[in-house]
């Protein structure tokens, strides 16, 4: 197990540096200029040169890509993620400051898509062919095909602007001081966007589930089982349930990033203060710094996410323990 853990420890490190790579190559080529971006057209027209040469040296677009990168990765290793350009902040006290608002509606919406995505994608794949199978299949693929953010439009409009029982945006309420904001205000701002990303995450993992239930319960095993003289609740509690979990586990872990990417959208909507509105923001304003610091730190938890879902496949099957996963 320790040779596993260390084996796939290095590949997510590899990993988590071609992703570093790739963010910096997609933000040095992309066509937007954070000199005209952030201080116009007109009046960049209007300073002079040598001003022109101190905010090109602010912005670091006057150095060499590589060395760009290679002066980033030396100091993001030894624990410097850097400044911000736009907020004039270090990188790891914003990232801290909206990845706490983040983290409890992703985890949140992570913990409710699965739990309920296994539970109706079991309830489905039992009953295959039915009216209530129809109703849950169809709704899941109907949330599987509709885009998050029109979705979160369509959440907020609906519960926000005609019902009124939600606010319209923020985390928090308009005009209360941070000392007085409460858990329940944190909670009451957070459940539409929790409940996107709940409703879009939990689709996959229904349909997955329903199909490998389906197929559970076809098998050789289960008709020897019956057999054998076993009811369905034997046979679903000894065979069903424990066999449909594993691939769920991995399906459930691997959705991490799919709730990080929906969150940037969501987050959008809801005009929510959290690590993927700040993403945007930095992308659109050419935060080198920001946006590579928000990059790794979302690969990272991307990556031991997957780990912990291969340590649990170890834990869970003892097939896979003993070596014997290819023969499955």
């Amino acid at each position: 197990m320790a040779s596993y853990i260390l084996k796939n420890s290095v590949r997510i490190f590899l990993l988590i540096i071609a992703v570093s790579i790739a963010a910096f190559l997609l933000m040095t080529y992309s066509p937007i200029d954070p000199l005209q971006t952030n201080i116009g057209q007109t009046a960049l027209g209007t300073i002079s040169q040598e001003q022109i040469e101190k905010l090109e040296s602010y912005w670091g677009t006057n150095e060499a890509p590589l060395k760009r990168y290679l002066q980033w990765a030396k100091d993001f290793f030894t624990g410097d993620m850097g400044t911000s350009l736009l907020y004039r902040q270090p990188v790891a006290d914003i990232i801290t400051q909206r990845f706490c608002n983040s983290i409890w509606i992703l985890l949140a919406a992570w913990i409710f898509s699965g739990v309920l995505g296994i539970t109706f994608g079991m309830i489905s794949g039992i009953k295959e062919g039915t009216l209530l199978d129809s109703i849950i299949k169809n709704i899941a693929i109907l949330f599987s095909s509709t885009p998050i953010f029109w979705f979160a439009l369509l959440v907020l409009m609906i519960f926000s602007v005609w019902l009124k029982w939600f606010p319209i945006g923020l985390s928090v309420p308009i005009g209360v001081t941070a000392e007085n904001v409460t858990i329940a205000d944190k909670i009451y701002h957070g459940i539409l966007p929790t409940l996107v990303l709940t409703i879009t995450g939990m689709s996959n993992v229904i349909l997955h589930t329903r199909e490998k239930m389906i197929m559970i319960l076809e098998s050789d095993y289960v008709l020897f089982a019956k057999a054998m003289g076993k009811n369905k609740k034997q046979i679903l509690m000894q065979h069903g349930i424990r066999n449909v979990l594993l691939p769920a586990i991995t399906l459930q872990f691997a959705s991490i990033s799919e709730i990080f990417g929906g969150s940037i959208l969501a987050e959008q909507v809801f005009s929510y203060p959290g690590l993927g509105q700040i993403a945007v923001t930095a992308g659109l304003g050419g935060d080198m710094p920001l946006l590579m610091g928000i990059v790794v730190i979302s690969a990272c938890f991307v990556g031991v996410g997957n780990l912990l879902a291969d340590i649990l496949y170890h834990i869970i099957d003892p097939r896979i323990r003993l070596g014997k996963g290819n023969k499955i």
